[in-house]
């Protein structure tokens, strides 16, 4: 496998865009349809590779101009490699029959899909669309917080906001809104225009409002808003009592008067649990873990490979874009993990989770078609979150000595609590797709209307500007990956049942996980559960009854 650092791909123009997408068509009007399916396949794994490398190399340093450069020319590029492949699927599609015989049924509905979100007319827009996204990258990456004698962005801030100390914790949060509040005009902005460009698009393509056309863009073939809808409401009934109740029994655990926002973070009583060290550190005792997991199977020499080639970016620098993701170069078969370290239990989770993806994509890379190497979104969260619980046998590896327990009842408890916050993030972008032209304070009403709904025990105290209902704009999935959100819910719906066989049986349930993995994006989402064993999150009792298993834990 070739270092990270040696990767170079091939440089795409339009030109040699058009004279691989003509050598295609020439393959299918000499009847070679396998044939032009194949080099189909091999022209958008280069693609893919040569775009992801330039988004990641962005990702690692948002002010490094000529990365910038290199990130607008391939967001302007990418509508006309879309055109390209959506004027192939659609003639490929005319040969139905013959078409799924070579890659399937499933794939044939992936591209039927595809082909009613793209047109030329929306060329420039969506090209817009990136510019708008980067644009909301870097002004996040940006930030430049006076904080404790120090100079920190949103990601060195974090171990503030979890400090034992409540004082330091409600200052962090202070000084974490006094970003957004000097920046939420431009925040409010640049939503706007994302919001109003989208409806645009979806009325160029026909489409009654963006909603549907979302759904399409994320590629969601068996289920829709409806469905998404009594999911949500299913949390409300049964999830939000139980975190209201959590919360409620840790303020009277630290003797706190009312629970504030700034408070939430705090999940332990003694103080959430801190890594076992720092990025070496855990990258090492990493390895032993991901060994220890899969004794004498291919999780611990694909870490060992990731590792010793460079596939990873974990530290926290100025100017790296925040959060965390795991991309993938299709033409090498192997992924890259991107996260930032800063010194908490959330360095632990992030790369426990990215991994899972990464080896996810790892074991489906010899899949035939690039549309199976990853799932759609949903699908992939499984992989990620259920490795998060798979890894709790030995998590102790990676957190501070003698915080295990505390370490997995905190992960749970933050799991639980999660499920509304995702919840209403997903409902927020119903609201507002269905209604494009709210004005900005109609959004931060309406986020604050919502998160009542939701999290009805949120209190902001002083925070003025997320108590007016700004909390959403440092949602990243909500600028930059529209309706991708509810995803992680329906995950971690299906990552609490892998956790619940794990505590019946490890073993096999770390085969099921792992065959999972390798089915990487073969089949749809329900296919794919219940080809795992797995309840679908749609069906009224799974979140029930993983919620009550969780609750019987956690009050034992």
């Amino acid at each position: 496998m070739p270092a990270f650092s040696s990767l170079r791909f091939d440089r795409p123009t339009a030109e040699t865009l058009a004279a691989e997408y003509d050598a295609i068509g020439r393959l299918l009007d000499a009847g070679d349809l396998a044939g032009a399916v194949a080099a189909f396949d091999l022209t958008r794994r280069r693609f893919d590779s040569w775009a992801s490398l330039v988004h990641l190399q962005f990702s690692r340093d948002t002010a490094d101009e000529a990365a910038k450069a290199e990130r607008d020319y391939a967001d302007a590029l990418a509508p006309a490699a879309a055109a390209h492949e959506v004027a192939l699927k659609r003639r490929l599609l005319d040969e139905r029959p013959a078409l799924e015989a070579v890659v399937g049924p499933y794939v044939a509905r992936l591209w039927e899909a595809d082909i009613t979100t793209f047109d030329p007319r929306i060329a420039r827009d969506l090209e817009e669309e990136a510019r708008l996204g980067a644009e909301y990258t870097a002004l996040l990456a940006s930030a430049q917080i006076a904080f404790d004698g120090q100079t920190l962005n949103l990601s060195g801030l974090v171990p503030y906001l979890q400090s034992a100390d409540r004082e330091t914790r409600h200052a962090a949060e202070q000084a974490r809104w006094a970003f957004f509040e000097a920046n939420g005009a431009t925040l409010d902005s640049l939503f706007d225009r994302l919001v109003k460009l989208r409806a645009g698009m979806a009325g160029t393509l026909g489409f009654p409002g963006y909603t549907p056309l979302g759904y399409r863009r994320m590629r969601r073939t068996d289920y829709g808003p409806s469905d998404v809808a009594a999911f949500r409401e299913r949390i409300v009934t049964h999830v939000v009592p139980l975190v209201a109740s959590l919360l409620k029994r840790r303020a009277l655990e630290m003797g706190w008067d009312e629970l504030r926002a700034w408070d939430e973070a705090l999940i332990d009583p003694k103080g959430n649990p801190d890594p076992a060290g720092d990025h070496d550190v855990l990258l090492e005792r990493a390895q032993a873990m991901f060994e220890a997991l899969d004794p004498g199977g291919e999780m611990g020499p694909f870490f060992a490979e990731m590792t010793r080639e460079g596939y990873m970016d974990l530290r926290n620098r100025p100017a790296k874009a925040g959060g965390g993701f795991c991309t993938s170069f299709p033409t090498v078969g192997m992924p890259f993990i991107f996260a930032n370290f800063n010194g908490t239990h959330n360095d632990i989770g992030v790369f426990t989770h990215e991994m899972g993806h990464a080896f996810q994509n790892w074991k489906s890379r010899t899949l035939p078609l690039a549309d199976m190497l990853w799932p759609t979104m949903e699908a992939a969260e499984i992989h990620s979150m259920g490795l998060e619980f798979l890894a709790w046998p030995e998590i102790g590896r990676l957190v501070e000595d003698g915080a295990a327990d505390r370490y997995r009842r905190m992960h749970l408890i933050d799991s639980l609590c999660f499920l509304p916050y995702g919840a209403c993030v997903d409902h927020f972008q119903h609201e507002i797709y269905a209604r494009p032209d709210m004005t900005p304070e109609e959004r931060h009403a309406l986020w604050q209307r919502l998160e009542k709904l939701y999290m009805p025990w949120r209190n902001w105290g002083d925070l003025a500007y997320p108590g007016k209902g700004g909390r959403w704009q440092a949602q990243m999935h909500i600028y930059r990956s529209p309706f991708y959100y509810i995803d992680y819910t329906l995950a971690l719906c299906c990552a609490l049942q892998l956790w619940l066989g794990s505590r019946v049986d490890r073993k096999g349930t770390m085969e099921t996980y792992k065959a999972l993995c390798a089915a990487g994006g073969s089949k749809p989402f329900t296919e794919l559960l219940a080809e795992a064993g797995l309840v679908s999150p749609f069906e009224p009792g799974a979140i029930v009854e993983v919620v009550q298993e969780a609750e019987a834990v956690l009050l034992r």
